[in-house]
C-alpha cells in the first residue's frame, strides 16, 4: 500500500468530529482554478440533456433559468471527471473517512449575480449513503461571502438525524426543501478564497444566501463520496468512481435522488 503524509492534523480532525466541517486552504492551484472556470465557461453556452438545460436564447427574470447548475458533469466531461478525483481532495477525505473515499457525485454552479440560494438541507437525505455517510468537497472557484451568496453552516449538526425537510420559500431557495436547525442553534456564514474547499458531513445542516451583488458570480464545483465500506446509496449516484478511475456499483437505497430537488414552476413575486 502507498504511504504518504498526513493530509490533516490531529486538531483538524478532532474539529471535523466536533464541528461537522473544516476548511482546507488553497487545495486548487491557480492553474487547477483556471481550467476548471475554462471548462465550465464552454459548457455554460451549450444545452446537454439530462445535466445543463439553460434558456440560452430568450431573457428570464429568474438569472438561474439562464444559468442552472451542472449535474453530474463528470459523466460526460474529462475534466470535471478528473477533478472529481482530485488527489488533495482524496487525501483529506481518506484522513476524514479513515479509509478510501468512492466519488459518488459532481456539481457545477454558477450562482449568477441576483440568483437564489439555496435553503438549508442535510445530503445524506438524497446521497442516503450506508452504513457511513457521505461527505461533500464543496470548491471556491471564486471568493464566497455573504454578499455573493456563500455558504451558510449549521455547526455541530453532524451528529443530528435525518429529518423530513419541510417546505422551502420558493422567493429564496431554488430548491424545495427546507431542513430547520435544531432548538438554540443557527446557520453562520463561511467565508472562502478561490481554492479553499469545504468539506462537510452528510447530516450536517447548511446551505447558501441569495446572491445580493450586482456584478459577481459565485462559481463553486461541489462533489459528494461515500466511504468505500458502504454497501449501499440512492440509485442516482451509481455508478461510484475510484481514485483510478474505475467504478462500483453500490446496492440501490429507494428513494433518495439529485442533492436538492427544484421548484417546478417560479413565478416572480
Amino acid at each position: 500500500m502507498e504511504h504518504r503524509l498526513k493530509s490533516l492534523t490531529n486538531d483538524q480532525k478532532e474539529q471535523f468530529e466536533r464541528e461537522g466541517f473544516i476548511i482546507i486552504k488553497a487545495l486548487f492551484s491557480p492553474l487547477d482554478l483556471s481550467i476548471i472556470e475554462e471548462t465550465f465557461e464552454e459548457i455554460s453556452h451549450q444545452r446537454i440533456p439530462g445535466h445543463f438545460e439553460p434558456m440560452l436564447d430568450q431573457d428570464s427574470y429568474d438569472p438561474l433559468k439562464r444559468y442552472p447548475r451542472v449535474m453530474h458533469p463528470h459523466k460526460f466531461n474529462d475534466i470535471a471527471r478528473k477533478y472529481m478525483l482530485h488527489q488533495p481532495v482524496l487525501d483529506v477525505l481518506a484522513d476524514l473517512y479513515g479509509e478510501e473515499a468512492l466519488a459518488a457525485q459532481s456539481m457545477f454552479y454558477y450562482k449568477p449575480p441576483g440568483s437564489r440560494g439555496q435553503a438549508l438541507h442535510q445530503d445524506n437525505f438524497y446521497l442516503k449513503v450506508e452504513p457511513g455517510n457521505c461527505i461533500a468537497a464543496w470548491t471556491a472557484v471564486d471568493a464566497a461571502n455573504e454578499e455573493n451568496g456563500g455558504l451558510l453552516v449549521v455547526p455541530k449538526t453532524n451528529q443530528y438525524e435525518i429529518v423530513c425537510p419541510d417546505i422551502a420559500d420558493e422567493r429564496e431557495s431554488f430548491t424545495s426543501h427546507y431542513v430547520k436547525p435544531p432548538k438554540d442553534q443557527k446557520a453562520v456564514p463561511v467565508i472562502m478564497d478561490k481554492g479553499d474547499v469545504l468539506f462537510f458531513n452528510g447530516n450536517m445542516v447548511h446551505g447558501s444566501y441569495r446572491n445580493k451583488t450586482k456584478d459577481q458570480f459565485r462559481r463553486a464545483f461541489i462533489c459528494h463520496y461515500a466511504n468505500v465500506s458502504a454497501t449501499h446509496i440512492s440509485e442516482y449516484y451509481n455508478p461510484l468512481y475510484r481514485a483510478d478511475g474505475t467504478t462500483i456499483d453500490l446496492e440501490r437505497n429507494p428513494d433518495g435522488g439529485p442533492c436538492g430537488i427544484e421548484f417546478e414552476v417560479v413565478y416572480p413575486h
